[in-house]
């Protein structure tokens, strides 16, 4: 890669997404240079949204800072956290962001946050025209779709308890930076319980 500081520079957001793609298939000079012609910063502070009912979702976001929580409201208010994802992962509401309809969920920072952002129409660019982007994004989607899966299984399987061992696994860095309540809304339980599961595994 070229690593004229035109480009980006060592250390930067841009230069820390082409690390994450490289981790799967390395990008060229040229592909390299999409990733800086195509994304952008954008700095998000904390409890804002970068994603709301009722629109829809137009970027896909890379987290290079921060934390954030995707969740929906059911019709009597209560919130139910669907994924948490912080640093090097990917966000968004992918029903929304493909089919270009309305979005039912919502995307909030947990902590004052960083992303790079890409458009839909920027991001089917890379997939027709940069057959690597396409097969970086097909693992990133099936590495989601594996998530969800496991966890659907475990709440028709699993206990509370078995849950939370689970999520402590699979999200490790952010067991203390996600507030109790945040946590016990993504188990189905109340945070009262998820306390005494706490208090359980510590003894």
């Amino acid at each position: 890669m070229n690593t004229d500081i035109t480009l980006a520079d060592k250390g930067s957001p841009l230069e820390q997404l082409i690390h994450f793609f490289n981790g799967y298939f390395a990008l060229n000079e040229k592909e390299c240079e999409e990733v800086i012609r195509l994304f952008s910063q954008r700095n998000i502070r904390r409890k804002g949204y970068i994603q709301q009912e009722g629109d829809v979702c137009r970027h896909y976001f890379f987290i290079i800072s921060g934390c954030f929580k995707m969740f929906a409201v059911d019709p009597a208010g209560k919130e139910h956290n669907l994924q948490f994802a912080a640093e090097n992962e990917w966000i968004s509401d992918l029903h929304s962001f493909y089919s270009q309809e309305p979005s039912r969920m919502y995307i909030e920072a947990i902590e004052p946050s960083v992303v790079l952002q890409i458009e839909h129409d920027d991001l089917l660019y890379l997939f027709i025209n940069y057959h690597k982007f396409d097969r970086n994004f097909r693992i990133i989607t099936e590495q989601k779709y594996i998530n969800f899966q496991n966890r659907i299984l475990q709440n028709i399987s699993s206990t509370a308890e078995e849950r939370y061992v689970s999520f402590t696994k699979q999200y490790p860095a952010l067991v203390n930076r996600i507030p109790n309540t945040q946590i016990a809304s993504y188990l189905g339980i109340t945070p009262e319980f998820l306390s005494k599961i706490r208090k359980k595994i510590v003894t």
